[in-house]
């Protein structure tokens, strides 16, 4: 623990057998009904806010199916070159899911039809975080999913394609990824008609802010939910009077203002929050909101392991917790881990000055790394 999150990838045997073989994959595989495509164009409404796109396109069965201001992005270029072929009136990018060469809030659409399943799960929520980032609030998205377990990165006996390698879920860590990417569930079938169970899952990108999460953090910061601002900001505690990230750069735990991108990938500092609707204030939150809230940081914290969690404001873990608690180190722990509970960083917070706030994050910090 302690170390700054790695850097997101696709899975390299993978993308290697799909440049290898792109052609035959293709051949094999054949253009066929519109699937998630026709799917996306149902839910579409008749003036999308920008174009849509197939992120991880292969040799463009999906993008035929969009329309003629479709994007393709896809990590090969030997599939894009067919892809070219199958939708020669699509824009095609190279690019990976998880660093997308889209502007933010460009896209009204997008199919993401089984590409996370290629990526390390590690990286799983980095990538749904950038989805989220190139979507329009409310644009719909398909997603499919493979599910049956929750495993990293394993072949499928006798694959053609070897030595392609794939990630697996659980329904439950599906549900936990998309409520922490930032997206609710519009309609989720389950077909099981191969090796593994296939989660189709049609979902909307919500006016929110996505988890900025890897394994073995240095700190999770969790705050209570998303101001407005900060969730069209894409930056959580992102507020010009919050003194949140004075406070986080007094401490010395991140380098960058406001940029959570950086402070995951140079300091190993994720975000979270207890509750992911966007509310102008907090105090409109329900306890059951923070109840389950809870118990998905706890499920998270299970998976990744950090440090230490921080959480930012203690009405969220007196509602949830513990009525009584008080600012400071907790006896009870989000996933085996330690958690250090601090007051609001909120420009209404009259009681905790810039300096006091300070010294809370300075404290979490040392216990992360004690």
């Amino acid at each position: 623990a302690g170390q700054p999150a790695r850097r997101v990838t696709v899975d390299e045997p993978t993308r290697a057998a799909y440049e290898a073989g792109a052609a035959d994959w293709a051949e094999q595989r054949r253009a066929g009904e519109p699937g998630p495509a026709g799917r996306l164009l149902d839910r579409l409404p008749s003036r999308p806010v920008g174009p849509v796109a197939d992120l991880g396109c292969g040799p463009g069965f999906h993008l035929a199916h969009l329309n003629a201001t479709a994007i393709g992005v896809d990590v090969s270029p030997s599939m894009l070159a067919l892809a070219a072929t199958a939708a020669p009136a699509a824009a095609l990018l190279e690019g990976e899911v998880a660093r997308l060469p889209l502007r933010t809030g460009s896209l009204g659409g997008a199919v993401v039809s089984k590409v996370l399943i290629h990526l390390p799960r590690a990286v799983v929520p980095e990538a749904l975080a950038e989805l989220h980032r190139v979507l329009a609030v409310g644009a719909p998205a398909e997603l499919v999913v493979f599910g049956g377990a929750d495993t990293d990165l394993e072949p499928i006996p006798d694959d053609r394609f070897a030595p392609r390698r794939f990630t697996r879920f659980t329904d439950q860590v599906i549900a936990d990824l998309l409520e922490g990417g930032g997206f609710s569930v519009a309609d989720h079938t389950v077909v099981d008609d191969g090796p593994w169970p296939r989660h189709q899952l049609g979902v909307v990108r919500e006016r929110t802010l996505a988890d900025r999460v890897a394994p073995d953090l240095r700190l999770l910061v969790c705050g209570l939910n998303p101001s407005l601002y900060a969730a069209d900001a894409g930056v959580g505690f992102g507020r010009p009077g919050n003194r949140f990230w004075p406070a986080a750069l007094a401490a010395g735990i991140v380098s960058v203002d406001r940029d959570p991108t950086h402070a995951l990938t140079a300091h190993g500092v994720g975000m979270t929050d207890l509750v992911k609707r966007a509310t102008p204030r907090a105090d409109e939150l329900r306890r059951d909101e923070y109840e389950a809230g809870v118990d998905r940081v706890d499920r998270l914290c299970a998976r990744l392991r950090p440090a230490a969690v921080c959480m930012v404001g203690l009405a969220g873990w007196r509602a949830a917790v513990d009525r009584h608690a008080v600012a400071g180190w907790q006896p009870h722990l989000l996933g085996g881990r330690p958690v250090y509970v601090m007051p609001s960083t909120s420009g209404l917070n009259a009681h905790s000055s810039l300096d006091d706030l300070t010294a809370h994050l300075t404290e979490a910090a040392k216990g992360a790394t004690g």
